[in-house]
């Protein structure tokens, strides 16, 4: 069976079965606007998807999905900004009140930044601007931890890069406003493939801690 046959036996299989048991549901999801109680900033990686993560059903998360998980600064000019788009209409036009920076373990991208900054760059014509935005971050867990094995600084800087992500979320004015008013909150969390345990940034104590089961 090719890769595209099992996508289709895939989808026949969910129409006769979750799609039939919940069919009032997904028209019912269709008939009015959607409704999502968070938005998620997460990974192109296909080994972490957020619904799978959380168990969500259709309608309750706004995922955006890029490399790395990173969210680029506020910069309204012609260019193109999928990521910042998406920002905008989740909060503006959904007006969402959580937002969630979702880092993981063994990411591509992050990998792909630290292996740069040791003299090693990327390649391609969009992944090395596009990873740059963490780039700073990571020379600084580099030369703060010079001498911390290959492992262990990928996984301070993948956690480190989601903390980034959250202060470039507040260079957006409508998303700044609305955290200062107590209308919206922003999240970092770090989900672990292997382990399956899922950790969550305290600003306070300037760390990720486990969430207990």
């Amino acid at each position: 069976m090719t890769t595209t046959e099992s996508l289709i036996a895939g989808y026949r299989a969910f129409r006769a079965g979750t799609y039939r048991q919940n069919e009032e549901r997904y028209q019912a999801l269709a008939a009015r606007r959607q409704q999502p109680k968070a938005l998620i900033i997460a990974c192109c990686d296909s080994r972490t998807d957020p619904a799978m993560v959380f168990q969500s059903d259709p309608g309750e998360l706004f995922v955006v999905r890029n490399v790395a998980n990173l969210v680029p600064p506020y910069e309204p000019d012609s260019h193109y900004h999928g990521t910042s788009a998406a920002l905008e209409f989740g909060v503006k036009a959904l007006e969402i009140k959580d937002i969630i920076v979702m880092g993981h373990a063994a990411c591509g991208g992050i990998e792909a930044l630290y292996d740069g900054c040791c003299g090693k760059p990327a390649s391609g014509d969009f992944i090395p601007s596009w990873i740059s935005l963490a780039e700073p971050i990571a020379r600084q867990v580099l030369e703060k931890n010079e001498n911390l094995e290959r492992s262990k600084a990928l996984r301070l800087l993948e956690q480190e890069a989601v903390v980034a992500s959250l202060e470039r979320l507040r260079t957006f004015p409508f998303i700044a406003e609305r955290e200062k008013a107590g209308n919206l909150k922003l999240h970092g969390w770090f989900y672990g493939i292997g382990s399956g345990i899922l950790s969550i940034y305290d600003p306070a104590k300037g760390q990720f801690s486990d969430v207990v089961e």
